[in-house]
């Protein structure tokens, strides 16, 4: 799939682009500036989230906006970028430093897929940057380079791979040896839908808190707000492009809060008892928390950062919620009463998140499934001992891969002969999200982030 026709390419657009908080033909702008900020961040750990709000708090909510563009596309286009500038770099990319190489990937994505930004402004400005953090002789590569993209433009498809991983992953820019792993479970036409998939926009979906689902539509519609309904999920609503969030009065009420419907189908599938006892291992975020808090008498919602526990205090009191208690706990040594329900959505590679964390795709290592697996073995373990006699214990990910899923609950079953898989009662969530009892949604077949959850009852 060629990722624009040529007279997208070929647009230049009457209007500043909007991200001009100093004059494009003068110092960099603002969110240009923090761009280079965020990308070095990435290169040194951070998650691109966080990177993203620390770095542009000083930011007007339209230059976030752009910013968040540039970025997010970028990344999903890195492979087929990269392609873009190898044959354009002598020597290649792998002899220029990584802040140059970014900055060029930036500066290629300007001309190339955003239509708001004249190519003076994306050459000149990618240009300047360059000049204060790598000097002029990296400044006068990159200015090369990129005024090379503008004029050839018309022609710049890269020649395609003739392996078929290698085809897929320049494509859509994924890791071949990521591409290489799904294509031996699920076969090439699959795995093609679910890159698609992958780079498409992620959207806002917000589940109604407080109110109704009819009358938090009401609100929406009157200020404004396009939105389309979720079709797995019957109470969430899916918001347009461009919705500043928190400006919403629906929001700054407490009428609303956001989540994905793979993580609302996570607590439907649950499937808990009302008034029952929760405790929620893994909480942070806390939109899980919230959904099972609509059942239960009381969820214990718990993380091993206390930084992250207060980030949901916060929210919740947002909310006015008054049946979850906030614990600083690490879910691999819980210390809890035994609870009727116990969640622990356990860390894993996100592999079903790869759309809306697109740089979770370039930080991933082969290593990280052996890491991360022995710490959800560890906490799965630790978590089945706070689980009441004829209680229910949920495992849940936002992953797509066997080795994070079903296999550590196999693993799990052949350990702890107490405890049995169980399916949800009927209707709890559609059977298109079913597989054999266990919970598996798939973004390229639902329409969402991936996610996967099984109910392990634990006999009286």
């Amino acid at each position: 799939m060629s990722p624009v026709n040529g007279s997208q390419r070929g647009a230049r657009p009457r209007h500043r682009p909007a991200s001009a908080s100093v004059s494009d033909r003068g110092g960099a702008t603002d969110a240009r500036t923090a761009a280079a900020w965020i990308l070095s961040d990435l290169r040194q750990g951070d998650l691109l989230d966080g990177a993203f709000e620390r770095r542009t708090n000083t930011l007007d909510a339209r230059d976030r906006r752009w910013l968040h563009e540039l970025l997010w596309g970028m990344l999903r286009r890195r492979n087929w970028i990269d392609a873009v500038l190898a044959i354009r770099v002598k020597g290649g990319l792998a002899k220029l430093d990584a802040d140059v190489v970014d900055l060029l990937r930036v500066g290629v994505y300007q001309l190339l897929f955003m239509g708001s930004v004249p190519a003076y402004a994306a050459i000149g400005q990618t240009v300047e940057i360059t000049k204060r953090r790598s000097g002029i002789g990296a400044s006068k590569l990159v200015n090369a380079v990129l005024r090379r993209v503008d004029r050839e433009r018309e022609t710049i498809e890269p020649a395609v791979p003739a392996d078929p991983i290698d085809a897929l992953a320049q494509r859509h820019s994924h890791p071949g040896w990521v591409i290489a792993r799904w294509v031996e479970r699920w076969g090439l036409a699959d795995v093609e839908e679910l890159l698609i998939a992958n780079n498409e926009p992620s959207t806002i979906t917000m589940r109604p808190h407080a109110i109704t689902r009819d009358a938090l539509q009401s609100m929406l519609t009157e200020a404004g707000v396009d939105t389309s309904p979720v079709s797995l999920v019957a109470d969430s609503i899916r918001l347009g492009a461009g919705v500043a969030l928190t400006e919403l009065g629906a929001f700054r009420q407490g009428l609303l809060y956001v989540q994905d419907p793979a993580a609302t189908l996570v607590t439907l599938y649950a499937d808990i008892t009302p008034g029952t006892v929760v405790a929620d291992l893994c909480a942070a975020p806390g939109s899980k928390a919230l959904e099972l808090a609509r059942r239960a008498a009381v969820v214990i919602a718990a993380d091993r950062s206390a930084a992250r526990v207060d980030r949901m205090r916060a929210g919740f009191a947002r909310l006015h919620i008054q049946n979850i208690e906030l614990l600083v706990a690490d879910a691999a040594s819980p210390s809890i009463a035994p609870a009727d329900v116990v969640l622990v959505d356990v860390p894993c590679t996100g592999t079903g998140t790869f759309r809306r964390h697109p740089d979770a795709r370039w930080r991933l290592r082969v290593s990280d499934f052996a890491v991360l697996g022995a710490s959800q073995r560890q906490i799965l373990r630790a978590a089945a001992t706070v689980v009441k006699p004829g209680g229910l214990l949920v495992y849940s990910t936002c992953s797509l891969e066997l080795d994070e899923n079903d296999d550590q609950i196999n693993g799990f079953l052949a350990e702890h002969p107490e405890f049995t898989l169980e399916h949800p009662q009927a209707g709890a969530v559609s059977d298109t999200v079913l597989d054999g009892g266990l919970l598996r949604v798939l973004p390229h077949h639902h329409g969402s982030d991936g996610a996967f959850a099984a109910r392990l009852r634990r006999t009286a």
